[in-house]
């Protein structure tokens, strides 16, 4: 059960396939990630006055 062997992980990984054991990641299923928190305000800068 190492490299040699395709059923495994390990061996999927050496041979450069994908399968049950090593599922490949589908477009469908990557999804961007969305800002929903609202914009911070900022306040407009004023200058002190001494």
């Amino acid at each position: 059960m190492g490299k040699g062997d395709i059923k495994t992980r390990r061996g999927k990984i050496s041979n450069g396939s994908f399968g049950k054991r090593r599922p490949h990641l589908s477009k469908a299923s990557i999804k961007p990630k969305v800002n929903n928190e609202a914009p911070k305000e900022v306040e407009p800068k004023t200058k002190a006055k001494k």
